[in-house]
């Protein structure tokens, strides 16, 4: 019995340490892609975004966070300013689910328990994870290969966010990711039996990024922040 009350009160104390401030909410905005078929600028929605979002405030000036978004990256030749690629009229679009998990890091504290309004610009980095589909391209159109592949990557972002109304945060940001892949523009076809319509920089890997607004709800016990 006793080793029973001792593993109940061990639930109840991790469940307290995981039950500090919390927030759950949305993401919304667009996204555009960086790489060998589109334009190249580099902050240039052109298709929406939307996801959720989950942070874990471990202190008034960092937090735990992870991210799901969903996009539909667009690339069109004849929006770019390089005249080879206006000739080239390639044209691609390639559905995205991307997870991202990283920690937030705050300019000031962003304690929201002090009855204060509080407002700080924050930087985000981490480790993501895409998952897209895989074609090629056959006279100047976009030919699918039948299956989808996953890539890593670097998400860096920069934003600012504030308290809204009682328990609801809102944030602004722009984030890029870096990919460990040349892959989701069709440039460099999944299959080895494919490789002969690779083009483009081989050197370079994709980038795509994202920008919109975040709203996120807070609850759960107030922390302690303290340090052990």
């Amino acid at each position: 019995m006793r080793h029973v009350n001792l593993l109940i009160i061990s639930l109840l104390t991790l469940q307290l340490s995981f039950s500090q401030i919390n927030e759950i909410g949305i993401f919304a905005g667009g996204s555009n892609f960086i790489g060998d078929v589109g334009a190249t600028d580099y902050i240039s929605p052109n298709q929406a975004a939307f996801g959720g979002i989950y942070k874990w405030n471990r202190s008034s000036r960092h937090s735990y966070r992870i991210s799901m978004i969903f996009t539909e990256l667009e690339g069109v030749d004849l929006d770019s300013d390089d005249p080879r690629r206006q000739q080239r009229g390639y044209s691609f679009n390639n559905n995205m689910f991307e997870i991202s998990a990283g920690m937030e890091f705050t300019f000031m504290d962003f304690n929201l328990h002090n009855g204060k309004p509080v407002a700080t610009p924050y930087l985000y980095t981490g480790l993501s994870l895409a998952r897209y589909n895989n074609y090629f391209f056959i006279n100047n159109t976009q030919t699918s290969e039948n299956s989808k592949s996953w890539a890593f990557g670097i998400p860096m972002a920069i934003g600012f966010k504030m308290r809204l109304i009682d328990n609801f945060i809102l944030g602004i940001e722009v984030g890029a990711r870096y990919t460990f892949t040349d892959e989701i523009d069709g440039s460099v076809p999944k299959a080895d039996t494919r490789q002969q319509f690779r083009f483009g920089n081989i050197n370079n890997n994709d980038w795509y990024t994202f920008s919109g607004i975040t709203l996120t709800y807070t609850f759960g016990e107030n922390p302690c922040y303290c340090i052990n």
